[in-house]
């Protein structure tokens, strides 16, 4: 019910993940036809769709299960069948200068050593070959035991990418101060389901009761987005990155 709400009041997902993937689509698509790709940390092959016209080879360590430890999000159900590469994402058993591009999408917050991933990275690429690069800027626990940061700003990947031998030829914000603050708004429902030891029907007429002033509120946070002014410098779903190799 208070799904339905929401969903009648401001909708579902505001633009983290649509954001996301619609930027990926472009710049995939956009690519050369037949350039060899490295989808790295590829999980179940979420962007094969978009590579139908480059030679695509998966990479991922293949040993989260979907349960995890079974705190924080999980997705319960995880396919590692389908990878070319099963390897740790530092250490590839794949020869330099080996891929045109190399994508890596909401990845780097499960590897405990990033900026390791990141020279490996450098390594596959040829000269002058693409990396397109997303993580959060700030996420919730998650696909645990697997999660090491909560995310990693616009600094980091300036600072790192540089020094491994990557320039950045675009960065892209995906959302805002105030689009994060709705999702999070709307995820409250399901994180006072999972965590709070309220009883099943208190818990269903605290939400009832709740359900007014949290429309009034996504609704203002909705009109605020609108005319936002560079709140994604303070907060945002993350960053999009595409760097060339030197």
């Amino acid at each position: 019910m208070l799904k339905r709400f929401l969903k009648k009041i401001i909708g579902v997902g505001i633009k983290n993940e649509t954001h996301r993937d619609a930027w990926l689509n472009g710049k995939l698509r956009a690519l050369t036809p037949g350039l060899k790709i490295l989808d790295a940390g590829a999980g179940e092959l979420k962007y094969k769709k978009y590579c139908g016209h480059l030679n695509y080879i998966s990479q991922d360590f293949g040993q989260y299960s979907g349960e995890g430890d079974g705190r924080g999000l999980q997705m319960k159900s995880w396919d590692n069948s389908k990878l070319d590469i099963v390897s740790d994402i530092t250490a590839m058993p794949v020869e330099n200068n080996s891929f045109d591009v190399v994508m890596c999408v909401e990845v780097l917050e499960h590897v405990s050593e990033p900026i390791r991933a990141i020279k490996e990275f450098s390594r596959v690429l040829k000269p002058g070959g693409t990396l397109i690069l997303t993580a959060p800027f700030c996420s919730l626990t998650h696909f645990a035991p697997y999660f090491f940061y909560t995310g990693y700003s616009k600094y980091w990947y300036e600072k790192f990418l540089k020094e491994n031998g990557l320039e950045i030829v675009e960065m892209d914000y995906n959302g805002n101060f105030f689009d994060y603050l709705i999702q999070e708004l709307k995820r409250s429902f399901f994180i006072v389901k999972k965590y709070s030891k309220l009883k099943t029907a208190f818990r269903v007429l605290v939400g009832l009761l709740a359900m007014t002033p949290i429309a009034i509120t996504l609704l203002f946070l909705k009109l605020m987005s609108v005319f936002n002014s560079s709140s994604e410098e303070v907060l945002t779903f993350g960053l999009s990155i595409i760097a060339k190799k030197k």
